[in-house]
């Protein structure tokens, strides 16, 4: 039990980690090469760009206030197995912060600067981030305006950088490509978990039977059972119901869907995870498809940004300085008053 909930926490973790360090953070990992040579407050150098202290800590404090909001900070209590939550969290963030230092760089070489309506917006993101900031978030980052406001023109100028690469990209797609579909299903399965959550496969024996199983409810669904009445009494997934769109979901059960009509229920499906009965409840879902067509463009975009921006990076020299960035620990600042940093910046920018 011990074990099944460290992992169930490691999952809201990661999942929380994913949607909490978005924006640009696309493109190859930034690899550091440890060294001693660095001036003062250094935690990182690219090139001919650095990364103060300072800056690095309005990052941590950010996350760490944000993570201290839906978790308490007991979080920092936790580990995760081989590693500790707020060791996790530095990994991520000095990432994020590579990143946009690298943006930095690739705005440089293609000429890229803010205008003045930019560097407005910049400084007013910069004070009232500052503004928003307790006594002991100032004295815990060693932050003062002017590094605030240098660190939101830095990441407009990575925002704007991004833009540039991915203008090409036709925001225009076809409902065909987007479309999405709405199935319900009955899955039984030809496997089973060992008490690690691993996937453990059905003998030959135990998967005739799964099979003997299916063909029954098929039996009973082409009698004109209600296919919602087989869902109850045979479905051993925790979902009964899928949205999709092309290239989501395990081939074989895509291409049965999307070849059925709506009210249509498949010949029976195996998949890797058992055999399966599926019943199409809609051939087009137009909220989904819209949503669908959002994705696919960023996708596109991710796509175009990575390209250019992995073969920039990749011939970048960079340095750690290890011995300052081992000495910074995850530790609570009660009553973290500060806004989120990227928030205010697409608050303050509009994006």
């Amino acid at each position: 039990m011990k074990r099944k909930g460290k992992k169930c926490f490691l999952i809201l973790f990661l999942s929380f980690l994913a949607l909490t360090t978005g924006g640009c953070s696309n493109g190859q990992k930034i690899e550091f090469m440890f060294t001693m040579d660095f001036r003062g407050d250094e935690v990182f150098h690219i090139d001919k760009i650095s990364c103060r202290l300072p800056e690095m800590m309005v990052y941590l404090t950010n996350i760490q206030n944000k993570y201290e909001k839906v978790y308490g900070s007991q979080i920092w209590e936790q580990d995760l197995g081989e590693t500790s939550i707020g060791e996790r969290l530095k990994e991520t963030m000095i990432a994020r912060a590579a990143q946009i230092k690298v943006m930095v760089l690739l705005a440089r070489e293609k000429e890229l600067v803010l205008d003045e309506e930019e560097e407005a917006l910049a400084a007013k993101a910069g004070e009232l981030y500052y503004a928003s900031l307790n006594e002991a978030e100032i004295e815990k980052m060693g932050v003062n305006k002017g590094i605030l406001i240098q660190m939101y023109k830095e990441y407009a100028l990575a925002n704007k950088v991004y833009k540039e690469l991915t203008k090409e990209i036709n925001p225009e797609i076809s409902d065909d490509e987007a479309r999405t579909i709405s199935v319900k299903h009955i899955l039984i399965k030809t496997y089973t978990l060992d008490e690690k959550g691993d996937k453990v496969e059905y003998s030959e024996e135990q998967k005739e039977l799964a099979y003997e199983k299916i063909k029954e409810v098929k039996q009973k669904a082409d009698s004109g059972t209600e296919f919602q009445e087989l869902i109850e009494e045979y479905n051993e997934d925790k979902n009964s119901s899928y949205a999709f769109g092309k290239g989501t979901m395990d081939p074989t059960f895509e291409e049965a869907a999307f070849n059925l009509d709506t009210g249509e229920i498949s010949e029976i499906v195996t998949t890797p995870y058992g055999y399966h009965l599926i019943q199409c409840t809609s051939t087009f879902d137009r909220n989904e498809t819209d949503a669908n067509k959002v994705k696919i463009v960023e996708e596109r975009r991710k796509e175009a940004f990575s390209e250019e921006y992995d073969a920039f990076a990749s011939e970048l020299a960079t340095k750690l300085n290890e011995k300052l960035w081992a000495s910074i620990t995850m530790t609570s600042t009660k009553n973290g008053g500060a806004v989120d940093f990227f928030d205010l910046y697409n608050e303050i920018f509009g994006s």
